[in-house]
C-alpha cells in the first residue's frame, strides 16, 4: 500500500516538474481563466511578445494586447477572440493558421512601437475533473518570416514563394474560408431555431434526434430528446402512424406530407394525452452519394384552426336546428291561432303577440350567445307589460337551457296573455304571485306556482283553448314536466315542475 505522504510528495514533484518544463519551453505560452484573463505566461512568450509577466499577469488579454492603433485592430482581436471563445465553448481544440496581429515592442531608435507581426495559434481547453473548462492554453508561433507580405523591403526567392508565401497564403485562404463557412453555418442555425414552426433534424435509420427549435420542444412539452431515438423520446406515438412514416421516408427516400393530423402527445411530465393537429413534412436527407441519411422534419400547429373549424361547423348545424325548430313552432303557432280566431283582425292580433313574445326571447338568449338565461329574467321580460306592482316574483336565481327558455317564453307568455284577456290582469285590482323553489338537488327538479287574485270570477272553460293546448305540450312534450291547471273561484292557479337535469342532457 502506498504511503499517503509519498503520494503527495510525488504530486508535489510532477507538478513542480510541469511546472519546469512550462517555463522552459521553446514554445510561446499563456493560461487564460475562461473569461481571458492571464493567468501565467513562459519565458518563451515573454520574448516572443516583448511584454513582462509582471505587467501582464491578472490582466485580461486584450487589455494586455489590444493589436495596437491600427484600422485592422479590431478585426484580428476578433480573430483570436473569437478562437479563444470556441475552445472554451465546445471544449475543443481550435486552431488559427495565420492571424495578424501588432505587438508593442521597444524600436531600433529605442521608442516604444507597435510591430505588424504574422502568428499561428493554437486554444487548447484544460478540464478539470467534472470535465469543465478551468484553464485555456495559448500556444503561439511567430510565422512572420515566412510571409514576404510582412517584408516588403527584403528580397523574395523562388524558394521563399513556395516554402513561404505560398504555402502561407493557402492556409490563410484555407483559414478564411472556413470562417465564412462556420459564419454562414451560424446564421443558419439561428435561422434554424428561430423559425417560427416546429423543425427537428433526425439522423439515421432509428430516427435519433440531432437538433430541433424551440417550437419543436414547446410542441412536445420541453423535454430532452438530444440524441435519443424518437421512439424512446415520444413513446406515446407508438400506435398513431409516426414512426412507421418515418421509416417508409428513410426506406424509399419519398418525402411524406401531413395535413391537419391528429397527435396526442404527453405535453407535461405525467400528465395526459393531449391532441393537437399539425401540418408537416418528413423530406429526406441525402449524403453526397444520395443516401439517405436522416429525415428533416418541420411543421406547424394548426390546433387552434382546425378547432375553430369544427367550432364554426358546430354552430352552423346549431344554427340550422335553431332555425328549423323555430319555422316549426311558427308554422305551429299560426296553424292553432287560425283555428281559434275566425276573424282575420282577431288572427292578426293574437298571431303577432305570440310572434313578438317568441321574438323577445329569442332576444333574451341572444344577449347571453344561446348559452341560457335565468327564469327571472324570462318572467320579466314576459310580465313587464303590466307593471311590477301588479306582478310578484318570489324565487332563487334558477339557470335554464336555451330550449327550457324557448319554451317557457311560450309559457308564461300564454299565462299572462289569459290573465289580461279573462284573469287577474284583467281588472285594475288584480295581481299575479309568481314563486318557485328548486327540488332535489341529486335530480333537479324546477317546482313553480303562477296564482291569479283579485280578478273576475273564474269558471271551468267549456273547451280548451289554443293557449291552453300550447301550454301543456310545450310542458310534456318538449320539456317532460307536469302542469296542473286549477280554475279557483278566486283566479287560475297553474303549477309546473320540470326536470331541469334531464332536460338539459337532452
Amino acid at each position: 500500500m502506498n504511503d499517503p505522504k509519498t503520494s503527495n510528495s510525488l504530486t508535489a514533484v510532477q507538478t513542480a516538474a510541469l511546472g519546469a518544463a512550462f517555463e522552459s519551453s521553446p514554445n510561446p505560452y499563456v493560461l487564460l481563466t475562461p473569461d481571458l484573463r492571464i493567468v501565467a505566461v513562459n519565458r518563451a512568450y515573454e520574448e516572443v511578445t516583448g511584454a513582462r509577466r509582471q505587467d501582464i499577469v491578472g490582466q485580461p488579454l486584450f487589455a494586455a494586447f489590444d493589436s495596437g492603433p491600427g484600422s485592422d485592430a479590431p478585426e484580428n482581436v476578433r480573430q483570436v477572440r473569437d478562437s479563444l471563445e470556441k475552445a472554451r465553448d465546445t471544449r475543443q481544440r481550435d486552431h488559427l493558421a495565420v492571424v495578424r496581429f501588432s505587438v508593442q515592442k521597444t524600436l531600433a531608435d529605442g521608442s516604444l512601437g507597435f510591430v505588424e507581426r504574422v502568428w499561428s495559434a493554437t486554444h487548447t481547453p484544460v478540464l478539470n475533473a467534472a470535465g469543465e473548462v478551468e484553464l485555456l492554453l495559448q500556444h503561439t508561433t511567430d510565422v512572420t518570416d515566412l510571409s514576404p507580405a510582412i517584408r516588403p523591403d527584403e528580397p523574395t526567392t523562388a524558394l521563399d514563394a513556395i516554402v513561404g508565401g505560398s504555402v502561407l497564403r493557402r492556409a490563410q485562404s484555407v483559414q478564411e474560408a472556413n470562417r465564412r463557412l462556420e459564419g454562414e453555418r451560424n446564421r443558419l442555425v439561428e435561422m434554424f431555431m428561430q423559425a417560427p414552426g416546429f423543425v427537428a433534424i433526425l439522423s439515421g435509420p432509428d430516427h435519433r434526434f440531432q437538433m430541433h427549435n424551440d417550437a419543436y420542444g414547446q410542441l412536445i412539452g420541453h423535454r430532452d430528446i438530444a440524441g435519443r431515438s424518437v421512439r424512446e423520446a415520444l413513446p406515446e406515438l407508438d400506435g398513431q402512424g409516426f414512426f412507421d412514416l418515418l421509416d417508409s421516408v428513410f426506406a424509399t427516400g419519398e418525402p411524406y406530407e401531413g395535413r391537419e393530423s391528429p397527435a396526442r402527445l404527453q405535453r407535461t411530465p405525467d400528465g395526459p394525452l393531449e391532441t393537437v393537429y399539425l401540418n408537416f413534412i418528413y423530406q429526406p436527407i441525402r449524403d453526397g452519394s444520395g443516401v439517405v441519411v436522416g429525415i428533416f422534419v418541420q411543421g406547424h400547429d394548426v390546433t387552434a384552426n382546425v378547432q375553430a373549424a369544427q367550432r364554426q361547423k358546430l354552430m352552423i348545424d346549431e344554427l340550422n336546428h335553431r332555425v328549423k325548430n323555430t319555422l316549426a313552432t311558427v308554422q305551429s303557432i299560426a296553424i292553432q291561432t287560425a283555428r281559434s280566431n275566425t276573424d282575420p283582425a282577431g288572427f292578426a292580433e293574437t298571431f303577432q303577440s305570440r310572434i313578438m313574445s317568441l321574438s323577445h326571447t329569442h332576444n333574451l338568449l341572444t344577449q347571453s350567445h344561446w348559452e341560457g338565461a335565468d327564469l327571472r329574467a324570462i318572467l320579466q321580460h314576459e310580465t313587464e307589460a303590466y307593471g311590477p306592482t301588479r306582478v310578484s316574483l318570489i324565487g332563487p336565481p334558477v339557470s335554464l337551457e336555451p330550449s327550457v327558455v324557448l319554451s317557457l317564453g311560450m309559457i308564461f307568455h300564454e299565462l299572462a296573455t289569459n290573465a289580461a284577456k279573462y284573469g287577474a290582469l284583467h281588472t285594475p285590482e288584480g295581481r299575479v304571485l309568481i314563486d318557485w323553489a328548486l327540488a332535489d338537488q341529486r335530480d333537479r327538479k324546477l317546482r313553480l306556482t303562477w296564482r291569479e287574485t283579485g280578478g273576475p270570477k273564474v269558471a271551468i272553460p267549456d273547451r280548451r283553448g289554443f293557449g291552453s293546448r300550447l301550454i301543456e305540450r310545450n310542458i310534456r312534450h318538449d320539456l317532460a314536466g307536469e302542469i296542473d291547471l286549477v280554475y279557483a273561484p278566486d283566479g287560475l292557479i297553474a303549477e309546473l315542475t320540470i326536470p331541469l337535469d334531464r332536460t338539459a342532457a337532452q
